[in-house]
């Protein structure tokens, strides 16, 4: 069996990952992504971010060695992939168009060959959020999402959010 990768469509560039300190703001599984050794990230030119022409649209431009796997600073109920390395790669393939952004497989499916690749160390996050508000504090100011609500509750219970039913009476 191949190295476990998540391969990742996303519309930063290798310089916002690199100040991010990893790629962020992800619905994903926790425990399953902490499992995978590696992200591989590809360009998404249409994305909200200001980086078009980086470099192809659907072309793998980095892999990172994966490090954690956190909550999100910026994103409730999403999260953030740290890695201690990352190895800039061109002509590794392509997005084959899955459907959702965040995909678990190998680096051998991905067509990416581990020993080719020549990682170098992080550098220190720079673009850090505050830290977020004590969880106490927040839930008496801020609304929550149901979306983001079966999301804590799913990693305090070590189930998936699917699993979890929130009802509402008015």
């Amino acid at each position: 069996m191949g190295k476990s990768a998540i391969a990742i469509f996303t519309g930063k560039s290798t310089a916002m990952v690199l100040e991010d300190g990893g790629s962020r703001s992800w619905v994903l599984d926790q425990k399953k992504a902490r499992g995978c050794e590696y992200a591989v990230l590809y360009f998404n030119e249409h994305s909200e971010y200001p980086t078009k022409g980086f470099t192809g649209h659907r072309e793998a431009f980095l892999v990172g060695r994966i490090s954690n796997v956190v909550p999100s600073r910026w994103v409730a109920g999403r999260y953030l992939i740290q890695f201690d390395a990352y190895a800039e790669v061109s002509d590794s393939g392509a997005w084959q168009g899955w459907r959702n952004p965040v995909r678990y497989t190998t680096l051998e499916d991905l067509g990416i060959d581990e020993i080719g690749l020549k990682f170098m160390p992080m550098p220190e996050a720079k673009n850090e959020k505050p830290e977020a508000p004590d969880p106490a504090d927040a839930a008496h100011n801020l609304p929550l999402t149901i979306l983001a609500a079966k999301a804590g509750l799913a990693l305090h219970y070590d189930v998936k959010p699917e699993q979890i039913e929130i009802v509402i009476r008015a």
